[in-house]
């Protein structure tokens, strides 16, 4: 837990850096204007399709059609449901943002300054990021229309929220934390290594994404720790193979 804290203080710090703090919030505002934008201009289209959905529901659609007051509220826990439903859409788009676009950028001048001691010897590549992003993306999406069912019980849905967004956190971001550092087998071995400590960066990012005004820069924030987190593992792993090697020598 202390290093996961640890990550996140240090990417609170990397906000004074130059262009690091546009970089936290232009992917979650762009998303948000674009789907907000989609559900306001297909609002009336939506509610008429929610209206025969509920209407036609097996046992209680003719009930609904028949009753003004019933019908008023299944359609106002359909609006809450679009509105709710839209939150996830639009964190998902940021990561994929954040992942794809800016983090890249982002996790080059924080390295620059605070690992720049770290040799690079490039086991990812930029292609590989956005490829990374997009079938986290799409695992995340398939992932939430299976539990969509479970969401129906009380206070499921929003532990389910949290563990898939942890998921898609880690998932997304430690590609482009190591990419550029870390060789193709220290890709694979670190976020093994370090499997419950990353979904814990995840899932602190997690909770930030349901805290109104945090969820703004929820998403680039998360990123940014779990650049610090993994390139701190990186340094601190192959310090400890270099002493192993000595060793070895000495012997």
């Amino acid at each position: 837990m202390k290093n996961v804290l640890l990550s996140y203080f240090s990417a609170a710090r990397s906000l004074t850096r130059r262009g690091i703090l546009w970089h936290l919030m232009w992917p979650t505002l762009l998303a948000a204007i674009i789907w907000s934008g989609l559900l306001v201009a297909s609002w009336g289209a939506l509610i008429e399709l929610g209206t025969h959905f509920v209407t036609g529901l097996p046992l209680v659609g003719d009930w609904l059609a028949g009753s003004e007051s019933a019908l008023m509220v299944a359609l106002v826990m359909f609006k809450l449901s679009l509105v709710v439903l839209a939150l996830p859409i639009i964190y998902v788009t940021a990561a994929f943002l954040v992942a794809a676009v800016a983090l890249p950028l982002m996790a080059e001048k924080v390295a620059a300054q605070d690992y720049a001691d770290i040799a690079r010897r490039a086991g990812g590549s930029q292609v590989g990021s956005v490829w990374n992003a997009l079938t986290s993306v799409l695992q995340f999406l398939v992932l939430l229309i299976l539990t969509l069912p479970l969401w129906l019980i009380p206070g499921v849905g929003l532990v389910i929220s949290l563990i898939l967004t942890a998921w898609l956190n880690q998932r997304a971001f430690r590609y482009d934390a190591l990419m550029a550092h870390a060789d193709r087998a220290e890709m694979k071995e670190l976020p093994a290594v370090h499997a419950s400590g990353l979904f814990g960066v995840g899932l602190l990012g997690a909770v930030m994404a349901h805290i109104p005004v945090l969820n703004l820069f929820a998403p680039a924030m998360s990123g940014l720790a779990f650049v610090h987190y993994l390139l701190s593992a990186l340094r601190v792993s192959r310090l400890t193979d270099d002493n192993r090697e000595n060793i070895i020598e000495v012997k």
